[in-house]
């Protein structure tokens, strides 16, 4: 595993090995040793082709996340709502694939959405804090202040996704 900074503070990109043979594959997703940070929740979430998930973020109880593609393809995007950060407002974006092996640390104060390109795409994610529905929150993913360009304009996004607020709506509430 090799760690990689971005512009963004905290903001890491995990380069993995694929190890494979005639069997199968087998990839280290997690080294404490190497990216230093204590996660106590899992989770896992399967996605079909053309699936759009976010921008989420929980306001209280923030979390930390760990990234990663286990099956399929997707674009990770995210967004810096950290107010006194140099890159506020500002968004992320990369690919992360099973064929890559690449993962991404997202820190506290990040809303997080993805792309999904394969007709499966499995992400399983590491995080330092435990869910809080009550304290969950997001951007809309089209909003045009950020200037998201996605890879298809008709997704599959969730009526929930469909109601988040605007970047200028999220900025004035928090």
């Amino acid at each position: 595993m090799i760690i990689k900074k971005t512009k963004f503070k905290g903001l890491f990109i995990v380069k993995q090995i694929n190890n494979n043979d005639n069997r199968g594959s087998l990839r280290e997703t997690f080294n404490n040793k190497i990216l230093k940070k204590k996660f106590v929740f899992e989770y896992c979430t399967i996605s079909k082709k053309n699936v759009l998930r976010g921008f989420h973020i929980q306001i209280k109880n923030k979390q930390s996340k760990f990234v990663n593609v286990i099956k399929g393809k997707i674009l990770d995007v995210v967004i810096d709502l950290r107010r006194n950060s140099k890159t506020f407002g500002k968004v992320f974006k990369i690919i992360l694939s099973q064929k890559n092996a690449l993962g991404l640390f997202i820190p506290r104060g990040f809303a997080h959405a993805y792309y999904s390109y394969d007709k499966e795409n499995i992400i399983y994610y590491k995080l330092d804090n435990y869910y809080s529905p009550k304290y969950e929150s997001g951007i809309i993913f089209n909003d045009t202040d950020l200037k998201v360009k996605w890879p298809n304009k008709n997704m599959k996004v969730s009526k929930k996704d469909k109601k988040l607020l605007t970047f200028k709506q999220f900025r004035n509430k928090f």
